[in-house]
């Protein structure tokens, strides 16, 4: 009696595991369904690879600054200590750079003699 209970188990057992193996149907689709997305982690999006470079225009005017003209308000300015920064060359000894609008003067400290104008960028 032990025994044809162990052998319908087991049996039983065996149908149910070949039964679940055959649950899918035989025509199944290859090819992902259409309403899903496949993503692909790796690539980067469309928001990294375009980027908007936005180009300023620079506008120069002529200015009207000479050299050797004299400029009488130039003590109003600030000088302009870091020229560097501006791609200034270094002010000679009893010179020193202003700006005046949209130009970068360089002028006497002693008596206002402009030595030289740059339009600023």
């Amino acid at each position: 009696m032990k025994r044809i209970i162990l052998s319908t188990l087991a049996f039983s057992m065996l149908a149910a595991t070949s039964l679940t193996g055959q649950a899918a149907p035989v025509n199944a689709p290859v090819a992902p369904r259409s309403d899903y997305t496949q993503v692909d982690w790796k690539k980067p999006t469309h928001r990294d690879v375009k980027r908007h470079v936005i180009k300023k225009k620079v506008v120069v005017k002529r200015s009207n600054w000479r050299n050797g003209q004299r400029y009488s308000s130039w003590k109003r300015h600030q000088p302009i200590r870091d020229y560097h920064r501006y791609g200034l060359r270094r002010p000679g000894p009893g010179q020193e750079w202003i700006r005046v609008g949209n130009d970068y003067v360089l002028v006497s400290i002693v008596s206002g003699i402009i030595f030289g104008a740059i339009a600023a960028r």
